[in-house]
């Protein structure tokens, strides 16, 4: 099969990343650790296992950060190379073990990535996996499997950069009919924007600010309105076609970046909140608002967030913050915020009831409430792999929002 596959060695990384600073196409380059490469498929780990067939493969801000080389080197400790990437999927089921053969071969499905105890072989679940909090596995270097946080970071399971991947029968959920290929590939992102909203779900009286106009934010717009939830929402967001997607999907205003911190004034008059003058740096914000969700994970974007939350309210970092530089932390203890992160998801409390995050989301898609599908923008083949990630890299040339690698 045909396959991305990722392995960098310290000299290769070091090189790349000096000369990726200056030329962008490093990171595709012969220079880089990312190839096309021609690979036998890997076997099935186990009999609870499937093979998948890949429809699309999305590429992701993470997969973006791992391409070139932003990633924080702690995130090493949980992969284990060389590695197929892509976490975002939708496929169809090609080959089942005897402990999957309830899934009918042909089945269109959407496989979440995390590989927690269950997938790894364990029958004594870790304390977060017995309480359903599988995306916290403490156990994702162990068992059977290399190690990996999720799909697309183990060696033996491949990656939706690839042809094919495997996946154990309990990631495995099937796509309902009426559920479009595009608008099964954002459930993952979906899923990650439920399980925060979820955990710290805004009251209809709260003022949000959503900061991000990618996939993720408007993912969490989009969320908000499916709960039923009417809270006022402000999205800040980098460009003008993100501004009129956001008001699309559910935000209430919609504010650009301007500068430094040009944005802060429509902002805290959107917020109720007033601007100070310090005497060097960016205006101090007096109010803000109760949430505040973080998807980008820059250092700008984490110090916006901190600045622009109200006394006692919580930060959520959705995007995956990792070396976040210029943060002033005084806000944290100024306003007494709550900062909490968020990357994956797994089983929620919803009615009454457990259900798995993604389920909800599935089901959501199949009634309508959800629909994400007109943000999947760009589609290339694997071979095009260098227009692809140029195309997600320089999001504005293109109005770009997810790119996808589309199989045959």
């Amino acid at each position: 099969m045909r396959a991305l596959v990722f392995h960098p060695t310290v000299p290769r990384y070091l090189l790349t990343r000096a000369v990726g600073s200056l030329w962008e196409p490093a990171y595709w380059s012969g220079l880089s650790a990312l190839r096309l490469r021609e690979l036998p498929e890997v076997p099935l780990p186990g009999r609870d296992w499937v093979r998948v067939r890949v429809r699309m493969g999305g590429i992701c801000g993470s997969d973006l950060h791992l391409v070139t080389l932003q990633a924080s080197p702690s995130a090493s400790a949980f992969a284990s190379f060389p590695f197929v990437p892509g976490h975002e999927n939708v496929g169809e089921v090609v080959e089942t073990g005897p402990g999957a053969a309830d899934l009918p071969l042909g089945q269109r499905v959407v496989v979440e990535p995390v590989l927690p105890c269950r997938a790894r072989g364990f029958s004594d679940p870790c304390g977060p996996c017995r309480a359903g909090e599988y995306h916290l596995c403490v156990r994702t270097t162990d068992g059977h499997l290399s190690p990996g946080l999720m799909v697309g970071a183990c060696r033996d399971t491949g990656g939706s950069w690839g042809e094919t991947f495997v996946a154990h029968r309990s990631q495995v959920l099937p796509v309902p009919d009426a559920v479009p290929d595009e608008n099964a590939l954002l459930s993952e992102p979906a899923a990650c924007a439920l399980h925060a909203l979820l955990r710290w779900r805004p009251a209809d009286h709260d003022t949000v600010l959503v900061i991000g106009g990618g996939v993720i934010g408007q993912a969490v717009l989009a969320c908000l309105r499916a709960l039923g939830c009417s809270a006022r929402v402000v999205a800040l967001v980098k460009y003008a076609y993100q501004a009129e997607r956001a008001q699309s999907l559910g935000a209430d205003h919609t504010v650009q970046l301007q500068g430094a911190d040009g944005h802060y004034e429509p902002l805290a008059d959107l917020l109720g909140a007033r601007l100070r003058r310090p005497l060097l740096g960016k205006r101090v914000v007096v109010g803000g608002a109760r949430l505040v969700v973080d998807c980008v994970g820059s250092g700008r974007s984490l110090d916006d967030a901190l600045r622009l939350a109200g006394p006692g309210g919580t930060v959520v970092v959705l995007g995956l913050a990792s070396l976040p530089r210029g943060v002033d932390w005084t806000p944290v203890w100024l306003k007494e915020l709550r900062v909490v992160g968020s990357y994956a998801y797994a089983v929620e409390d919803w009615k009454g009831r457990r259900v798995r995050t993604l389920e909800l989301v599935l089901r959501w898609m199949e009634e309508g409430k959800l629909d994400l599908s007109s943000l999947v923008t760009h589609r290339f083949p694997l071979d095009r792999y260098g227009d692809a990630l140029r195309t997600a890299l320089g999001k504005s040339a293109g109005k770009a929002f997810k790119v996808v690698f589309q199989f045959p």
